[in-house]
C-alpha cells in the first residue's frame, strides 16, 4: 500500500481513470448503435452508471487504496449492479441480457485492468 501522501494523491487519479472508463463504455455504445451523438444523450445514457460508480466508491472505501485489486472487484461489482437496476427501475431503460453481458464484462477488464497496469508501474 501507498504511502498517506501518495495515496492521496493517488485518489483523483482513480477517480478520473473510473469515470473514463464508465463514461467510454457508455459513448462506444451509442456510437456502435448509432444514436445521437448529443452531450445530453451521453449524459441521460451515463447517468445510471455514473451513480453507480459514485455508490461503489463509498462502498470500496476507494480513497484508502485506489488501486487495489479488492477495491476494483468491489467498484466493479456495485458500478455493474447499481447502474443496471438504476438504468432499469429509476431510468426506464433497457437491461437485455446481451447489454448486461457486454457491460459486465467492458467494465470488469477496464475499471480493473487499468488498477492492475498501476500497480504493476508502481512497483517499479
Amino acid at each position: 500500500m501507498a504511502s498517506p501522501q501518495t495515496a492521496d494523491r493517488l485518489v483523483p487519479i482513480a477517480a478520473g481513470l473510473d469515470a473514463f472508463v464508465v463514461v467510454a463504455f457508455v459513448a462506444i455504445g451509442r456510437r456502435n448503435h448509432d444514436e445521437d451523438p448529443g452531450i445530453a444523450g451521453l449524459v441521460g445514457a451515463a447517468a445510471p452508471f455514473v451513480i453507480g460508480l459514485l455508490l461503489a466508491w463509498l462502498a470500496a472505501r476507494v480513497w484508502r487504496d485506489a488501486f487495489g485489486a479488492t477495491t476494483g472487484l468491489i467498484v466493479w461489482i456495485v458500478t455493474f449492479g447499481a447502474g443496471m437496476a438504476l438504468r432499469r427501475f429509476v431510468f426506464d431503460d433497457g437491461t437485455a441480457l446481451s447489454f448486461m453481458i457486454v457491460a459486465a464484462a467492458f467494465l470488469g477488464v477496464f475499471l480493473n485492468g487499468w488498477r492492475l497496469a498501476a500497480r504493476r508501474l508502481t512497483r517499479r
